[in-house]
């Protein structure tokens, strides 16, 4: 069943990218898209509008300042932080949370799990071809998960992962293996077509 509530699309851009060494949200595309700009653009097609997760002093920096933000209220959360604040901007949508970082990221990617959202479900998320557990940063995540993200946070817990496995989870097998595949250091880039923005 399909998600029934308005589908807002959040990209989490508010990370330090310290193992990369330089902003993931600033890499480039052969075509000299950032990375930032091409994963909104795609998931524009699929949801009623962007927003674009920063923290407070990264939302004037050139690569973030043209989009619509949302502007992490927590702190030492990391994804969690957004994902929360996105719900604080609007509690009654549900929010396809999408990481930065993944140059392989398609269109059928996000119209296949739009498609098979399950409004009976806390959240819908692929299954990670890597590890077989669920993938956080590629999913939806309904109004009512908001509770259980909470208790997990109360409870000393950040791991969004964490929150899909002991929580109502759809997963659904990825139908282009590889497109979740994130870039997190330099030695990640190797072959995948992004490089550093100049």
């Amino acid at each position: 069943m399909t998600v029934p509530e308005a589908l807002y699309g959040l990209v989490l851009a508010g990370g330090r990218s310290r193992r990369m060494g330089s902003d993931k949200a600033a890499l480039q595309t052969d075509d000299g898209e950032t990375q930032l700009k091409r994963t909104v653009r795609l998931l524009n097609r699929h949801v009623d509008c962007v927003f674009v997760s920063t923290q407070a002093d990264q939302s004037d920096d050139p690569v973030r300042s043209g989009f619509d933000q949302i502007v992490d209220a927590y702190d030492d959360l990391g994804p969690v932080a957004g994902i929360l604040s996105a719900m604080d901007s609007d509690p009654e949508k549900s929010w396809l949370v999408l990481a930065c970082d993944l140059p392989h990221i398609d269109d059928e990617t996000i119209e296949f799990l739009v498609a098979n959202a399950d409004a009976d479900c806390l959240a819908t998320a692929y299954v990670s071809v890597v590890d077989g557990l669920p993938e956080p940063l590629c999913a939806i995540w309904r109004p009512g998960s908001r509770a259980i993200i909470e208790q997990y946070v109360a409870d000393g817990y950040q791991c969004p992962r964490k929150m899909l496995i002991n929580s109502p989870t759809r997963l659904l097998e990825q139908p282009a293996p590889g497109a979740l595949h994130n870039v997190n250091t330099p030695g990640d880039l190797a072959g995948t077509g992004v490089e550093f923005m100049t």
